[in-house]
């Protein structure tokens, strides 16, 4: 059965303006990179994802005032997870991630055949201190300010996504990537294949997403998107 996840008082608008984007309502974009390169949401009191441990001074700066209580992840990657355990211990915040995400956040290490990449890449760029999760999320559970839960596997066994119907908006985690990771140069891609143990699971993930037609699509990697038929065309010709 879907949960409702609690929250708790909203931080001031005026506290966060600064150093968050405001994307919609009670929806902030959180810049951990250049260019996008590495994305974080706050979505009411929700933090969504958390970058690198290398981001973590800078995720404390951009969030200013906001004091969020909880923190979910899209999926259990160094990149997204890598201040979770932080968060929990220094912050207080309740961990929550996909149900099959939730061996990897607690160990910090990616599961033999998840990943494909050289010792030193993968000791580099995936592994991160591990964190043991709070809640399972769950299909049809509703995160905050809107939001629920999408179950959208290939990337990561665990990856979900989430979506709010009133406004047509998506966080779609590393489903898509709006970025070439190499130029930095903005446009839709396929996650990195050596980092995605099912690609043709994450394409039909890919598929059920722009089926949704969403008007704002925001990703892990790259800016926002307003563009429901580039999204659809992109799924349809990765088919």
């Amino acid at each position: 059965m879907a949960q409702t996840l609690p929250a708790g008082p909203r931080p001031r608008r005026a506290d966060m303006v600064r150093a968050m984007k405001h994307l919609g309502r009670d929806l902030y974009q959180i810049q951990l990179t250049p260019r996008q390169a590495v994305n974080a949401y706050l979505v009411g009191d929700v933090l969504v994802d958390c970058g690198y441990p290398m981001n973590w001074k800078r995720l404390n700066r951009e969030l200013g005032g906001a004091s969020p209580k909880f923190h979910a992840l899209t999926h259990a990657h160094a990149d997204h997870a890598g201040n979770s355990r932080r968060l929990k211990e220094e912050r207080g915040l309740e961990v929550w991630v996909g149900e099959n995400d939730r061996e990897v956040l607690a160990s910090g290490q990616p599961e033999p055949g998840e990943v494909r990449a050289g010792r030193s890449l993968l000791r580099r760029y995936m592994t991160f201190s591990g964190v043991e999760a709070d809640r399972l999320l769950k299909a049809g559970d509703e995160l905050d300010a809107g939001f629920v839960v999408i179950d959208t596997p290939g990337h990561a066994p665990g990856h979900v996504s989430f979506w709010r119907e009133q406004d047509r908006t998506l966080i779609c985690g590393d489903v898509f990537f709006n970025m070439n990771m190499a130029t930095t140069a903005p446009g839709l891609h396929q996650p990195p294949g050596m980092f995605t143990p099912d690609p043709e699971r994450n394409r039909q993930s890919e598929r059920d997403l722009a089926g949704l037609e969403p008007a704002l699509v925001l990703f892990g990697h790259g800016p926002p998107l307003r563009d429901p038929e580039k999204l659809r065309g992109f799924a349809d010709r990765a088919a």
